[in-house]
């Protein structure tokens, strides 16, 4: 009986106190709004469909899994861009060493190929062109660089001007 009572007169005697475990916060997520369950009917009406996935940009490359592939001019042509543009887009059909056809664009201002030229294309749409989800590579193979080019060159396949000497 005695030490109780020794105990609330020395501290030092009591026995140590058992940390108590912290209370568990629940895990929220970052919506704030509850996230209600299907109804049955929903679930009938077959809501719970799978994402679908996202088209390629350019079908015919993801395909191949290839950054870039060589192909042969089958036609060199023009396209006119649309509704808010006016002017003629350079284009040439390819025939693929895949096999597929498309319609690539040819960038910058004037052009060497024509039929059976040999080009590499790479990936990338033209905006204000319908169906045109390819482009030349510049200074590849028969496709020679922009001449007189002298900013962005590397896009256009141009080397760098000679530095022109002075006096001698």
């Amino acid at each position: 009986m005695a030490a109780p009572i020794l105990r609330c007169f020395w501290p030092s005697l009591a026995r140590p106190a058992i940390p108590k475990a912290l209370p568990t916060i629940p895990i929220r997520s970052f919506s704030t709004t509850p996230t209600p369950n299907a109804t049955l009917n929903q679930v009938l009406r077959r809501c719970r469909k799978p994402q679908r996935a996202r088209h390629a940009v350019s079908p015919a490359l993801s395909d191949t899994h290839c950054p870039q592939q060589k192909g042969v001019c089958l036609k060199v042509g023009i396209t006119r861009p649309k509704k808010p543009n006016s002017g003629e887009r350079k284009t040439a059909r390819v025939r693929l060493s895949s096999g597929r056809t498309i319609t690539a664009y040819i960038p910058g201002e004037g052009h060497n190929i024509q039929q059976h030229s040999v080009v590499l294309v790479r990936g990338g749409r033209s905006q204000d062109c319908p169906g045109v989800r390819y482009h030349l590579v510049r200074g590849a193979l028969d496709l020679a660089g922009v001449s007189n080019r002298m900013t962005s060159r590397s896009k256009y396949g141009t080397k760098k001007p000679k530095k022109a000497s002075v006096g001698v």
